[in-house]
């Protein structure tokens, strides 16, 4: 047994015996940390003066690499699970909705974390949560299928619908028009607040993913069973289906398009990212990671290392894409020359990238609970911020790049500053 150096020092792992555990005077928060290190928060046994307890000053080893550091400015603490998504309001910045593991979801103020209103009535996990393009409504949708839309004004609920489970949801960019894709295929469209509505057929297998196109026309819809097609919104028909070699070997987890619509990209299981010409249907180039640590055989009951495209999308300003991958690899391409320029590498694995919008400049959340800003001409890291105790799940970026609003697995979501001097 190696000497423990003061307190705190025998950090516990796994399984081991603990031979004999001697007590060196009253325990510090490092002490309390470290026997915390395995109990489940999600378990409901703890107390709520417990959990209070908890909110101790300089926490440190909450777990490897959660630091008790707060860059945060604002913290939003009504949600009492995981909070699985969050979308600002694109008219003015202001507001933000956030959705979560226990059937709920909050329309809040971004400077204060004041609640505007509660959108009641979800029985499921809400994970799409976004306002329409001029903030006027409010759309919030659980697992289960059930899409409700609020009028922001007045918090009201205008207009719900009831279909097969929820994959995903997008708001029109020009009109008040929501766009969504279930598990059974289908992706559905519906005037707000009318309810017109139609339906695009896909495979028999869950529509993944799915974006509607700059020019409102035409929206890009990936499948669990690799392919990909381009629909036609007005006449419901498809334009262009991706499939066999043109698709992924396996489940599409993400798509995105340039700023003029005429490039998108999709992310897969696969590990590889396709750029295709949304014109034509053709795939421009496909871009595959080489794994720079030879992938180990796996052992007997061991699993092999998982990777996946997670996240990706296009810089505005200049021809750059950027990959974001579970091994917590970033890769930032060259559009131009179609080739990799620069590898960030995480600790933990990227659960969401955002480009911002007039800059080179890609923010990374991860599973460590960290959000990271990358200039991607450099590839160098310009900043991080930390303030979760466990992984982010989604976040979103205001215009002009000043805030960062953040929701995790620790129940929070959170507003960073992210201002930089050198603009």
């Amino acid at each position: 047994e190696e000497p423990a150096e003061g307190p705190g020092a025998l950090g516990f792992h796994g399984d081991e015996e603990i031979i004999e555990v001697v007590e060196l005077g009253p325990p510090g928060p490092d002490d309390l940390a470290d026997e915390m290190e395995d109990v489940d928060f999600d378990d409901d046994e703890v107390e709520e003066p417990e959990a209070e307890a908890w909110e101790t000053e300089d926490e440190e080893g909450l777990e490897d690499g959660m630091e008790a550091q707060d860059d945060s400015e604002v913290t939003f603490s009504l949600h009492s699970a995981s909070v699985f998504c969050v979308s600002l309001d694109p008219k003015t910045n202001t507001l933000a909705v956030t959705g979560g593991e226990d059937d709920k979801a909050f329309v809040w103020r971004v400077s204060d974390g004041e609640l505007l209103f509660e959108c009641t009535g979800h029985k499921d996990s809400v994970t799409c949560a976004g306002f329409s393009y001029d903030s006027v409504f409010v759309a919030t949708g659980d697992m289960s299928g059930l899409i409700k839309v609020w009028r922001v004004d007045s918090k009201e609920e205008v207009w719900s619908f009831e279909m097969a489970d929820l994959e995903w949801m997008e708001w029109h960019p020009q009109a008040h028009v929501l766009l969504a894709g279930t598990a059974d295929g289908n992706s559905w469209m519906w005037k707000i607040p009318s309810g017109d509505c139609k339906t695009f057929q896909g495979p028999a297998c869950p529509a993944t993913c799915g974006r509607i196109l700059p020019d409102g026309k035409r929206a890009v819809v990936g499948y669990e069973d690799g392919t990909m097609r381009i629909w036609d919104l007005k006449q419901g028909t498809s334009l262009h289906v991706l499939k066999g070699q043109d698709g992924h070997q396996d489940p599409l987890t993400c798509v995105a398009s340039n700023q003029d619509g005429s490039l998108i990209m999709t992310g897969s299981v696969d590990c590889h990212a396709k750029l295709v010409n949304s014109a034509t249907g053709k795939v421009v180039c496909v871009f595959k990671l080489e794994s720079v640590v030879p992938k180990v055989p796996a052992g007997e009951g061991e699993e092999a290392e998982s990777n996946s495209v997670e996240s990706l999308g296009f810089c505005n300003v200049m021809p750059l894409a950027a990959v974001g991958y579970l091994d917590g690899t970033l890769a930032i391409y060259d559009l131009s020359t179609q080739s990799l320029r620069h590898k960030c590498q995480h600790e933990s694995g990227i659960v969401q990238l955002l480009w911002e919008e007039s800059s080179a400049v890609v923010y990374t959340c991860s599973l460590d609970g960290v959000v990271r800003l990358w200039d991607a001409r450099s590839g160098k890291m310009i900043s991080e911020y930390r303030g979760h105790s466990a992984e982010i799940l989604d976040f979103a970026v205001n215009k002009d790049a000043s805030i960062v609003v953040t929701t995790s697995g620790d129940h929070q979501a959170k507003v960073f500053c992210v201002q930089r001097p050198d603009r």
